[in-house]
């Protein structure tokens, strides 16, 4: 099991920016895919990015151009930067590792509020 604990969140008006942080217990290295989802109240968590082992990327459409998911190989963390917030990205964000199809891990979770 991975243990992830986000950091980063907070309350910040529409057009700003938010950087997202996750730690992990194990090397970067070892887990497949790391991503970043969202839930917003009332909806399913849904995808936000994930990167994998090899750097390879992949954005919801509603964040395209706005974000940005990177790894920290030497810190074991992975970074989401979202600029350009707006209201519909308030939701809790939720770290996961993705080491096999059968094992997934989630952090804790934390909040994002754009005021609008």
């Amino acid at each position: 099991q991975v243990q992830l604990v986000e950091s980063g969140g907070g309350l910040v008006r529409a057009g700003g920016s938010l950087r997202l942080s996750c730690a992990t217990s194990r090397t970067i290295f070892s887990i497949s895919t790391m991503g970043w989802y969202r839930q917003a109240p009332g909806k399913q968590r849904e995808l936000v990015a994930e990167i994998t082992r090899s750097g390879v990327t992949n954005y919801a459409d509603s964040v395209k151009g706005r974000f940005t998911i990177s790894r920290d190989n030497a810190k074991n963390t992975v970074n989401l930067q979202m600029n350009s917030l707006k209201s519909e990205d308030t939701a809790v964000y939720y770290c996961n590792a993705r080491l096999s199809a059968a094992q997934n891990d989630w952090g804790q979770g934390t909040q994002v509020t754009v005021s609008s």
